[in-house]
């Protein structure tokens, strides 16, 4: 897929991962970009980078009506979205600790507002003859997050539902791509709660790298260009996965091996 002349929508673009997504489509010639967040403050500075071809908006994306509202406004004011980037996210550490309602806020903000943000641009994006989504999920869908239940949990059911969508509608032109990358130098672990035991081990994330968003984004619309499901910037995690499939138990000690060598208590 081509990004000029495109409509795209793009959730948590305050700053991160979202915020070189929506600069990378002003570059590539996009006609208009939505840019959203939480922080409607930092939706509008990223919104302002771009200039003539952005705007902004508030937008807590575990409020499935809220998407809604702002596919439907954006198709009546501005034109067709072409893409909608779900990558709003965040961490929260902890295991059986947490009450179920830590656990379901995570869902909905990984997992719903995935599919609130298809369900609202898919039929159009079938009328019109096509369409794009980026979802933003992580390479802990893939492999797991050892310190956070949730996370784990909700990424993997985001990968499912990408999966999901792109057997079910893309012979109907839409095209889905799932982005799983390890760690990323964003502001998404600065609430998080540490780890019980600190040790001078590298977090399971960053064990292969701290990568920047703008290098994250390149690989996003080189994955577009090539209609690619899987973005996987950290190349590492394909042969984890890999290994995963191929013999689960003796991925699964491994994972305590490293758990352990890392410092994790129980969560």
């Amino acid at each position: 897929m081509e990004l000029t002349d495109t409509i795209a929508v793009v959730t948590g673009a305050g700053s991160g991962i979202g915020r070189a997504l929506a600069l990378r489509f002003a570059a590539e010639g996009a006609r208009h970009i939505i840019c959203t967040d939480l922080d409607g403050d930092a939706a509008a500075e990223t919104a302002g980078m771009i200039r003539d071809v952005a705007s902004s908006r508030t937008l807590d994306v575990a409020e499935g009506q809220a998407i809604e509202q702002l596919v439907a406004e954006t198709e009546a004011r501005i034109g067709g979205i072409d893409i909608f980037v779900s990558n709003a996210g965040y961490a929260h550490r902890g295991g059986l600790d947490l009450t179920t309602g830590a656990w379901s806020r995570m869902m909905e903000v990984h997992t719903w507002a995935h599919l609130d943000a298809a369900r609202a641009v898919i039929p159009g994006m079938i009328e019109r003859g096509g369409g794009y989504l980026l979802n933003t999920a992580s390479a802990a869908g893939l492999l797991t997050q050892m310190d956070s239940g949730p996370y784990a949990v909700s990424k993997h059911a985001a990968v499912g539902l990408a999966e999901w969508l792109a057997i079910n509608y893309g012979e109907k032109g839409i095209k889905v791509s799932v982005l799983c990358p390890q760690a990323v130098r964003t502001n998404i672990g600065v609430n998080a709660v540490r780890p019980r035991k600190e040790t001078a081990t590298s977090s399971q994330a960053s064990n292969d790298g701290v990568l920047e968003p703008e290098f994250v984004a390149d690989c996003c619309i080189e994955a577009m260009r090539e209609e690619r499901f899987l973005v996987l910037p950290h190349p590492e995690v394909e042969t984890y996965f890999q290994r995963k499939a191929s013999d689960y138990d003796r991925w699964l000690r491994g994972m305590r091996r490293f758990r352990e060598r890392l410092g994790y208590d129980e969560p």
